[in-house]
């Protein structure tokens, strides 16, 4: 529901409330100003690593899909009625390439939910993009240890598809009318403009731009890895060409200025609330190592052992912070040093990646809140479960 929509009572119930935050809350306390600083340097530092390198790109795939992809071909092999083995599979395996944050797989789950994938194989794309990320895994079993490394492997792969097929499943009746709705206003099959083989070089060009741009350095730990890390700006490079030539030679000018439109219409829908979730997430948590409204010292202190609180608030507080790909890692070793548990390191690892409260936020207009709860539910709980079962077994 947008601001216009609102009854004038509930507009008066908003403006009173800001005037009472206005009023009453400490503003000129040293540490909510503290915290203010945290918000608008982290909205600095999300802009500066992120905006550009990770959500522009992800932007133009996705306005990509909404406007190319055939939407026959999304609902044949992702839609609720597609063979589910295929569907998860192609939904984990899609989101574990890109391998990237919880903000920056919005726009690409956005453009294949609504060209018709089922809710389903659209979570499991949605949690295995940021959580199934080959080098993030490496990393943690290099820093926390092999038992670890593997349990969020484990974990990571198996929740992708749990947490879809139960999301599938609760919400079944109104998937299949959302899909039914959307066959019944899609365009009739035609012979397509370009071959699949065509096709699949362009996306594939755009893909390469997103995965090299942003790949990571494992700081010693792969010697493969640090070589294409060394190479990855000509890598990027070689794609963009790629990408250029698809543009100029199998696209007219009408379709490239449809695909900039569906881009730039995307770019406003997902923008202002990933903006305003990340000012929130740094007022109250702020960036990693600096403290904000919440003192890092509480959250380390909720998290020793390995009680179900304590393995709750680890994969709670996970599903509100956010980690740009890999910061999960020192950010955990140093909670780790201030004495949280193995259990409730896991369940950080399980929630913390997937999910953000600037992700959430944008989730929410995109699924309603009923499933956007019910999702970051499901993360919550399957997350501290996990952590408590590997808590007891190591």
């Amino acid at each position: 529901m947008s601001v216009k929509e609102l009854s004038p009572n509930k507009k008066l119930l908003i403006v009173f409330g800001v005037f009472l935050a206005a009023y009453f809350f400490p503003w000129g306390t040293a540490r909510v100003i503290g915290a203010t600083n945290e918000a608008f340097l982290m909205l600095s530092e999300y802009a500066r690593q992120h905006v550009l390198l990770c959500l522009v790109p992800a932007m133009f795939i996705a306005g990509a899909i909404t406007v190319f992809l055939n939407q026959q071909a999304v609902m044949r092999y992702l839609g609720p009625d597609a063979n589910r083995l295929m569907a998860y599979t192609v939904a984990s395996v899609s989101g574990a390439i890109l391998a990237v944050c919880s903000c920056t797989v919005l726009p690409i789950f956005k453009g294949i939910y609504k060209k018709g994938a089922g809710l389903g194989p659209a979570v499991a794309f949605l949690y295995s993009g940021p959580a199934i990320n080959i080098l993030a895994i490496v990393l943690s079993a290099k820093v926390f240890g092999w038992k670890i490394g593997t349990a969020r492997a484990v974990g990571a792969v198996v929740f992708s598809i749990v947490i879809g097929l139960i999301m599938a499943l609760i919400f079944r009746e109104d998937d299949r009318k959302r899909v039914a709705d959307a066959r019944m206003f899609a365009a009739p099959d035609e012979k397509p403009a370009r071959s699949l083989g065509q096709m699949i070089l362009y996306m594939a060009s755009m893909i390469g731009i997103l995965v090299f741009m942003n790949w990571a350095s494992s700081k010693g730990g792969s010697a493969v890895w640090d070589a294409i890390y060394s190479a990855k700006w000509l890598i990027t490079g070689a794609f963009a060409l790629v990408l250029i030539y698809t543009l100029v030679r199998w696209f007219n000018r009408d379709e490239r200025l449809e695909w900039v439109v569906a881009t730039r219409d995307f770019s406003l829908q997902i923008l202002p609330l990933l903006f305003g979730g990340v000012l929130v997430a740094g007022f109250l948590l702020g960036r990693p190592g600096h403290d904000a409204l919440i003192p890092s010292a509480w959250i380390g202190g909720l998290l020793g052992g390995n009680s179900l609180f304590a393995n709750f608030m680890a994969a709670f507080s996970g599903a509100l912070m956010y980690f740009a790909t890999l910061t999960e890692i020192p950010i955990i070793q140093g909670i780790l040093g201030a004495g949280m548990g193995q259990g409730p390191a896991l369940a950080l690892l399980l929630a913390g990646p997937s999910l953000s409260l600037p992700s959430i936020l944008v989730i929410g207009g995109e699924l309603g809140w009923k499933k956007t709860l019910t999702y970051v539910g499901l993360v919550i709980v399957l997350s501290a479960l996990a952590g408590m079962a590997f808590g007891a077994i190591v």
